[in-house]
């Protein structure tokens, strides 16, 4: 049978009791709880009962709490992968976008997703799947509204004339 896992002694049960007290992060008191229950002479499988874990689970909050302490014992999220564009292709793209497409050159009046797909394949060699662009641009402060366009016939001389004028003023 192998031996329990000395847990370290610079906590005493009640300040890990005050710990989780104070702990904003449920996952993290439920462990400080089973260490304190560990503190007060409790079987391994009463302490994992404690804080909602088997034994082994116990074991392995006890090393990360011998090796970093009650702060490690909270639950982290994960970032995710880093982006492929760097920080100045990505200004160059946030550029790209606030400008708006060039009707000649682009052959479309407004950035769609499948269109800016193209354009960062072409330009920085990165292909990106069509829905993560959106994550792209939110990443960069865009939001999926996006203004209605002006058809590029549009004359605003036209446009003016053709409003109705009050005759009271």
């Amino acid at each position: 049978m192998t031996r329990a896992v000395k847990l370290r002694d610079d906590y005493s049960a009640s300040e890990l009791r005050q710990l989780a007290a104070r702990s904003r992060h449920a996952n993290a008191a439920r462990r400080l709880l089973a260490l304190a229950a560990i503190c007060d002479g409790a079987s391994r499988t009463d302490a994992a009962r404690v804080g909602g874990m088997d034994r082994q689970t116990l074991r392995d909050w006890v090393h990360r709490f011998n090796a970093e302490g009650p702060d490690r014992l909270r639950d982290y999220q994960h970032t995710g992968p880093a982006c492929r564009l760097n920080a100045a292709q990505q200004a160059e793209l946030e550029a790209l976008v606030e400008a708006g497409p060039d009707r000649q050159r682009e052959g479309v009046v407004r950035w769609r997703r499948i269109d800016l797909q193209r354009v960062i394949e072409e330009r920085f060699g990165v292909v990106y799947h069509e829905r993560h662009v959106s994550t792209l641009l939110k990443r960069l402060g865009f939001s999926h509204v996006s203004a209605r366009p002006c058809h590029p016939g549009q004359d605003p001389a036209v446009m003016e004339a053709f409003k109705k004028t009050s005759l009271v003023s």
